[in-house]
């Protein structure tokens, strides 16, 4: 038989439970407004029942505290973090896109084709007068203008790719300092949970960084009981199927630059980062599951459309030269490969520190690349490439488009030139041309057999009227041969005619070029708008669904003020009926 006290015990367990359910639902108020918060919830269950030598057997003895627990779904935590990663990616596409998208529009609106047309209505006004020395002058000071526009678009250019590079490092920066505060909550949680309970403010803090990291790259996190539920629990978070943390470890990235002589890409800025584990691991920023914020800078930076130079390569074990043959790149135009880089055959990776080309029977080239260390077995047509195959349309992409145009439309131009006489009587120049990075001089193209090469070395970046030229207007060419007169303009008239030459691009005249290439560029852009407003709209309705099960709701945590403000005083009534019913017992029936 219980004592006869027992009933204030029971009445306590009550005080005691509804105590705490108040303060959990007072903790869950104050937090409601708390970036990343979990509500929490008491769980309680009836106390262990007593055994009596009764006819009824057992009596109850009150209720008890399990735990207090969060309210959270791993489902929607997982379908968080994936649509988290998506929304990094299709953000910063939309933002780097955006950028682009507003330089170009210049192409449209006063940039290219302001200056395009100016310098061929210049043309214009010399054919009618091309003996005048004013009108010459304006013809290279509109050149001029015209080659400037080009020299500021890939300025701004490699701007935005330096900008991504700077925020690579950012963002390397951050997913380390997120995977050691991670480490460390999780040994805290530990520390705290060892004895049993739940560390739960310290877990939401957790999550909130695990939610963060989501953004920037894909990742997977396992949570599991150590040993017999002693209350330690490993947690891995796994950064694109690597290990980031491990319980109480960490593992940091860091950036290495590339030197001068390992870029992918001709136009490539100096310094761009690849990224490696700090034990010297290879991390692959090209994974297709790589995802997030990272994986579009690296895409934006580096993409080329699938643009790099492939072939199969020929040489023999122990030899510095390697031909390469059957490429996927026949034309000088559209070649930007650096002039010295790395060539990756097969398996094995080499320095090359020059190359040449020429063109065979059927108008394809044939690449020799002389290398640094002599190769360390046979090749036989083996597969080869120079940078990676990025499929998307970023900085490099747009770059070779923009040399496209300038070595396409300035060899035409040059080809005509060089074929009159100026207004001394001399043989043609290159009316168009760029400077030698070493030299500072321009590039000579007038011997046909191997000056087209040379235009190789023309970029958006150098793009110029040639020196002697722009110094002496009376260079400019207007006639085959003056000797008929210094009023002929045939030259001027072939030079005209070449703005409106609808075989000159596949896109149709020059003007054709640029308009199509900006117009790509917007459907690019507003794809990536699209996917990034889509994939807010996706985010959004999951944290809803989140919040639905893990949010601390007003109206619900104002009924369980009421609830639980009852129970307590109800647990209260119970005692003091208890304590009357003691005071009858005691102070009366003695009496």
């Amino acid at each position: 038989m219980p004592s006869t006290f027992f009933g204030l015990n029971i009445g306590k367990s009550g005080l005691y439970t509804y105590q705490a359910a108040l303060n959990t639902t007072y903790h869950n108020i104050s937090n409601i407004e708390t970036k990343g918060y979990c509500r929490q919830i008491i769980n309680q269950q009836a106390g262990v029942p007593l055994r009596v030598n009764n006819t009824y057997g057992m009596v109850g003895s009150g209720v008890d505290v399990i735990s207090i627990t969060q309210e959270r779904n791993a489902y929607y935590d997982l379908k968080y973090w994936k649509n988290n990663t998506m929304y990094g990616e299709y953000a910063a596409k939309e933002h780097y896109m955006t950028e682009i998208e507003n330089y170009f529009n210049e192409v449209a609106l006063k940039g290219f084709t302001t200056s395009f047309n100016t310098f061929h209505d210049t043309l214009q006004e010399l054919s009618k007068d091309p003996s005048s020395p004013s009108v010459r002058k304006q013809v290279t000071n509109f050149a001029k203008n015209l080659t400037e526009y080009f020299n500021s678009l890939s300025t701004s250019m490699k701007q935005i790719q330096e900008n991504c590079n700077f925020e690579i490092k950012n963002q390397v920066d951050r997913i380390n300092s997120l995977a050691k505060q991670i480490s460390t909550l999780t040994k805290q949680i530990n520390t705290l949970e060892v004895n049993g309970g739940f560390a739960n403010d310290l877990r939401d803090q957790r999550a909130l960084l695990v939610d963060e990291l989501s953004e920037i790259a894909n990742i997977s996190v396992t949570e599991k009981t150590v040993g017999d539920g002693i209350g330690i629990t490993s947690y891995v978070v796994k950064l694109d199927h690597q290990t980031l943390v491990d319980t109480n470890n960490y593992r940091t990235l860091k950036v290495v630059p590339r030197k001068s002589d390992e870029k992918a890409n001709q136009n490539d800025i100096e310094g761009l980062y690849d990224i490696q584990w700090e034990d010297g691991q290879r991390f692959n920023v090209r994974s297709a599951s790589l995802g997030g914020y990272l994986q579009s800078l690296f895409e934006v930076r580096d993409g080329n459309n699938l643009g790099n130079l492939q072939g199969k390569a020929n040489g023999t074990k122990g030899d510095t030269t390697v031909t390469l043959s059957g490429t996927n790149i026949n034309d000088v135009e559209k070649l930007s490969i650096p002039e010295e880089g790395i060539i990756t055959i097969g398996n094995h990776e080499y320095k090359y520190n020059s190359f040449d080309f020429t063109v065979d029977a059927d108008g394809k080239y044939v690449y020799t690349f002389n290398l640094d260390s002599p190769l360390a077995a046979d090749a036989n047509n083996e597969k080869t490439h120079i940078g990676d195959s990025v499929n998307y349309k970023g900085i490099p992409y747009y770059m070779g488009q923009l040399n496209e145009f300038v070595r396409t439309y300035s060899r035409a131009y040059n080809d005509i030139h060089r074929s009159g006489q100026d207004a001394n009587g001399d043989q043609g120049l290159d009316f168009f041309n760029g400077y030698d990075k070493v030299t500072g001089n321009n590039f000579d193209f007038s011997d046909p057999a191997v000056g087209f090469k040379e235009y190789y070395k023309v970029t958006a970046a150098n793009f110029t009227v040639t020196d002697v030229i722009y110094s002496d207007p009376s260079k400019v060419v207007t006639a085959t041969d003056i000797t008929n007169g210094v009023e002929e303009n045939d030259i001027v008239e072939k030079l005209i005619a070449l703005k409106e030459n609808k075989s000159l691009f596949k896109q149709g005249a020059p003007a054709s070029f640029l308009q199509t290439l900006v117009a790509e560029i917007g459907i690019d852009t507003d794809k990536a708008k699209s996917f990034a407003a889509s994939q807010t709209n996706i985010l959004s309705m999951i944290t809803n669904q989140r919040l639905s099960v893990s949010g601390v709701d007003m109206d619900e945590e104002g009924m369980n003020l009421i609830r639980y403000q009852s129970a307590y005083n109800l647990s209260a009534k119970a005692i003091s009926v208890m304590d009357e019913i003691y005071n009858k017992l005691i102070n009366e029936m003695a009496v």
